[in-house]
């Protein structure tokens, strides 16, 4: 007996005998409406979604230790709706749902979904909207199970032996990696945060290793990273918050943006030769000098028996010394694996799966088992970079490129030549590539879905607001969904409708005012099972 039936099946029993026991006063509740709502609800909390959550991820980072092919992968969502139609159409499309999460991006939230407008990604967005757009995300994949079941309900209902597909119905509730920036202040401030997030769902949180309030995008300029007791204080703190809470699954992204990083505003106390502070001011860029030269209030450093001040810029930030990137990189993600973080994340300046094989073996010298949370980042120009690599490729074996611009190789001419073509097909390639070699165990989008809603409605403003007028809508979107059979496009259905008819019927049995009946006019559309 499946869990879904096991459920439906022990809700039936638990309402029959509680009729029994509270007598005519229930007289009206359905034992078999209380079961099917209890079935199409199976998560009550935040909590348990978490704790659901979090052993998926723990049995796919185990499949991906054993089989490099097994990696997973999601796209970033900045409302539940956007969600929740991903992963219908992940079921739609693939038949299961199975490594295949949802992203929660810092920058979207701060893009979309901030009191203040539209922030850069940059901390300035409240805290408390990461946790509300975690507890939205499952209210509408929730609701995906509860509309899909409700579909086969009444299909059972009419006649229709639907009960193997009640029995193994899977849930469209899925991983989310949570993004909580550098913690939002400090490693309280942290802990606090957390338990919100998890209380919500997330059931992986991604911390960075920059100063929280001077956090950049990673793609940005102008990072500063913090020294390694301060991030491993907010791994502590985010373990502990998963370990209060019950979550002992937990797992815990640790993201270092030491590669484009160059400044660090806190120099830490060493106390013995050797140790992590040490290491850590051993990348501060200095120079040698004596007392005579040095200045009142100067900060001063012994380095290999001799007295250096550390380059200070006029905002009070130190420098770390150029060309040592790869090796901070290295020591962070090294450092966080062996304090509790479970995956790595890295920001990377292109795509380039050798590049980053490079920093992954290295790290695994030391952890053999790390594996990559890999941002396959919109702030990539993904053509440009990938002809660029095809071009040097064919350089390094001599293949005639006269008929290339190397300066120009985004133009669309190009878009159906021979070097295109190999450079898109590595585009295709990329996740398998990088996660065979690169260590890569889950790949995400970041801001796809920004991405695409600017780009469909730059497609729909220009033909709907031109001589196109109507048909820019219905050709291009409505068409599309009823033969590409995506189920919004009854989009009452979606929003509840059905649903809830079938609930007021629960309630208030033939008295229920539904609004399903034949003047409905989403009865124009036929969407098959």
């Amino acid at each position: 007996m499946s869990n879904q039936q096991s459920s439906y099946v022990s809700a039936l029993e638990t309402v029959q005998k509680l009729k029994a026991k509270y007598g005519n006063t229930w007289s009206e509740i359905n034992p078999e409406h209380a079961a099917r709502m209890y079935t199409q609800n199976r998560f009550k909390t935040g909590l348990d979604i978490a704790k659901y959550t979090a052993a998926i991820m723990r049995e796919d980072m185990a499949a991906y230790d054993a089989d490099n092919s097994k990696y997973t992968q999601s796209l970033g969502a900045w409302h539940g709706f956007v969600a929740q139609q991903t992963m219908i159409a992940v079921k739609k499309h693939h038949k299961t749902t199975k490594r295949r999460y949802i992203y929660l991006s810092g920058w979207m939230v701060a893009a979309l979904r901030s009191e203040f407008g539209p922030l850069p990604d940059q901390s300035m967005h409240e805290k408390t909207s990461v946790p509300k757009l975690i507890a939205e995300i499952y209210d509408f994949l929730k609701q995906a199970d509860a509309t899909e079941l409700n579909d086969l309900f009444r299909r059972k209902a009419a006649g229709e032996d639907v009960q193997d597909l009640i029995d193994n119905f899977e849930t469209h509730v899925v991983p989310i990696i949570a993004d909580i920036d550098a913690g939002f202040g400090n490693e309280e401030a942290t802990y606090l945060l957390t338990k919100k997030m998890i209380e919500a769902g997330a059931c992986a949180i991604q911390i960075e290793n920059q100063v929280s309030d001077a956090k950049q995008c990673g793609h940005q300029d102008g990072k500063v990273t913090v020294p390694h007791e301060d991030f491993i204080a907010k791994l502590n703190a985010i373990r502990l918050a998963f370990l209060e809470l019950g979550v002992e699954d937990g797992i815990i992204v640790a993201r270092t943006d030491s590669e484009g990083a160059s400044l660090t505003q806190k120099l830490p106390v060493s106390l013995e030769p050797g140790d992590l502070p040490s290491q850590y001011l051993d990348f501060v860029d200095a120079e040698e000098v004596t007392l005579d030269e040095v200045n009142e209030n100067d900060v001063l450093l012994k380095r290999k028996g001799k007295l250096v001040r550390p380059v200070r810029l006029p905002n009070g930030l130190y420098s770390f010394r150029a060309g040592t990137n790869i090796d901070r990189v290295v020591l962070d993600c090294v450092t966080a694996l062996q304090h509790g973080a479970d995956l790595l994340w890295i920001e990377t300046p292109t795509p380039d799966v050798e590049a980053i094989a490079a920093m992954v073996n290295r790290i695994k010298e030391q952890v053999p088992n790390a594996k990559l949370v890999y941002n396959n980042s919109p702030s990539f120009n993904w053509t440009l970079n990938f002809r660029k690599q095809a071009y040097k490729r064919w350089e390094a074996a001599g293949k005639d490129l006269s008929a290339y611009d190397e300066n120009d190789l985004m133009n669309a001419k190009y878009d159906d030549s021979e070097l295109a073509i190999e450079a898109d097909q590595k585009i295709r390639t990329f996740q398998a590539d990088s996660s065979r070699v690169s260590g890569i165990f889950h790949h995400l989008i970041t801001l796809p879905t920004y991405h695409t809603t600017a780009l469909h409605m730059n497609d729909l403003s220009a033909g709907y607001f031109g001589e196109e007028g109507m048909l820019a809508y219905v050709g291009g979107v409505q068409r599309q969904e009823i033969r590409k059979g995506v189920a919004c496009v009854k989009h009452q259905r979606m929003a509840g409708s059905d649903l809830g008819d079938d609930h007021k019927e629960f309630f208030a049995g033939d008295k229920a005012l539904k609004a399903g009946g034949a003047k409905n006019t989403s009865n124009q559309f036929e969407v098959a099972h």
